[in-house]
């Protein structure tokens, strides 16, 4: 089957606009941005800039009562006429907001994402929702590898994948939760540091003590963090590395601080003054912002979606994390420290969020084998096939994939046509990985009084063990 085209990337794009509407639909940006504050870590500093625009008037704008109409100095054409529309589609939508570890003058190939949260919005039920995607999360990365969930962005400029890295990376969300993905926003520390610098910081309670010697200062040093326990009102430098820092914690935990930081810039956005203020700055701010994120919506999409999202009350915005409810601790065998999907769980917490009953990708092999690593069942395996010497071939070759086989011996019987396999407890990460191995369309459910295996093989003529390169 041919994978759906990857979404075409608009960074290049350029739009041409009045100065005065700049300014205007900025801070509208940055209440869609509260569609994104409110739904992403990434989302303030994503939504203002994917775009280049060219005739552009630095000249600050000046605020026209409590609304959004504002009229330029010297331009004698009233912004009255610019009506903002709400978005006016019926279907879920559905953003990939992604952070990238980039800092400003860095121009590398590609870059890791740093963080990664799907927002999503009912325009009928009125309700919204982000689910954070811890980096480390060991998927496959369409038409590449099995790697970190952060390194499809990277792989995707790196080797030119259609759309980018971005468009890879919406690819390898949507192969590995099974969800639509509408758009995406990516967007660097710098864009990130410079809205929260622009809204005064924000207000966070920070639930334990960080103390973080070894936090990178971007120039492969250290600088170190430390944040006390308690309410907390933080800078963007500092909101970054709240948001960022694992010393002590874990990636999941972090996804969490980050939802909370999304949050924090959703209420101070929607705070009084603080939008009027914005529209005022809003020319200096996008030259800042303009080399800083990249997306594939439109302007006019995002005010639409920005002011649906400004009716959504707080309480029908749900927050969830990929967390160790859905995910193994996993060690490579090359090292690595990476977060094994366990995909049925991963798939009945995406239902209930997204509502969806799209299928999800199945485990790959590498995926399966970690998981059965943390099963640690006792294999054993009976030559049913009458062919001399398969059971032990069999066993070598099963011991150096990894499995822990305990046995080997005769079955009751030589002519077993098709292969059997039998489970004794429940190991079903690798009762999947034998049943595909073997070819083996059902598993049957047996007992062991002797307590001592798991899982039998019984081996049939159809079996040949796989040459060994």
């Amino acid at each position: 089957m041919q994978p759906r085209a990857p979404l075409r990337s608009n960074r290049s794009r350029r739009l041409v606009l009045p100065s005065w509407r700049v300014g205007v639909l900025v801070g509208v940006f940055l209440v869609a941005t509260t569609l994104a504050g409110y739904l992403v870590f990434a989302t303030v500093r994503d939504l203002v800039a994917g775009w280049n625009i060219t005739a552009f008037d630095p000249t600050p704008v000046s605020v026209a009562g409590e609304g959004l109409a504002a009229t330029p100095s010297g331009n004698t054409n009233p912004v009255g006429s610019l009506i903002p529309q709400k978005w006016g589609g019926v279907e879920r939508v559905t953003v990939l907001v992604m952070g990238i570890d980039r800092r400003q003058g860095e121009n590398e190939k590609g870059y890791l994402t740093d963080s990664m949260i799907l927002v999503t919005v009912d325009p009928v039920a009125q309700t919204g929702g982000m689910l954070s995607i811890p980096r480390d999360l060991w998927v496959e990365i369409p038409g590449y590898e099995v790697n970190t969930i952060n390194t499809a962005n990277r792989t995707g400029d790196y080797y030119d994948y259609p759309g980018g890295g971005p468009a890879l990376a919406v690819k390898t969300v949507e192969h590995n939760l099974g969800v639509t993905v509408d758009y995406y926003v990516r967007l660097d520390f710098t864009a990130f540091e410079t809205v929260i610098d622009k809204i005064g910081g924000i207000d966070v309670y920070n639930e334990t003590e960080i103390n973080d010697p070894f936090y990178p200062d971007g120039s492969y040093g250290y600088e170190p963090f430390y944040l006390p326990a308690g309410q907390q009102h933080l800078n963007g430098h500092d909101a970054l590395r709240y948001a960022r820092t694992r010393h002590d914690s874990s990636d999941i935990a972090r996804a969490q601080r980050q939802q909370q930081v999304a949050l924090a810039i959703r209420e101070k956005v929607l705070a009084p003054g603080t939008l009027a203020r914005l529209i005022t700055e809003a020319p200096q701010l996008y030259q800042t912002l303009n080399q800083s994120v990249w997306t594939n919506m439109s302007l006019n999409q995002i005010i639409g979606l920005a002011l649906l999202a400004q009716d959504i009350p707080r309480e029908d915005i749900r927050s969830a994390v990929i967390d160790y409810q859905y995910v193994l601790d996993y060690t490579t065998p090359e090292g690595r420290q990476v977060l094994v999907p366990l995909r049925d769980k991963i798939r009945e917490l995406r239902d209930s969020m997204f509502a969806t009953s799209a299928a999800i990708a199945p485990p790959s092999d590498d995926e399966l084998k970690a998981l059965m690593a943390t099963e640690g069942a006792r294999i054993d395996v009976l030559n049913g096939a009458g062919v001399e010497g398969l059971a032990r071939a069999t066993s070598e070759w099963l011991t150096e994939q990894g499995v822990n086989v305990v046995n080997f011996d005769t079955a009751d019987r030589t002519d077993y046509p098709n292969s059997v396999i039998v489970t004794f407890t429940d190991k079903p990460y690798t009762a999947r990985w034998l049943a595909k191995t073997f070819n083996v369309s059902g598993v049957v459910s047996g007992s062991d009084p002797s307590g001592t295996t798991d899982i039998r093989v019984i081996l049939g003529q159809d079996w040949r063990v796989p040459a060994t390169p």
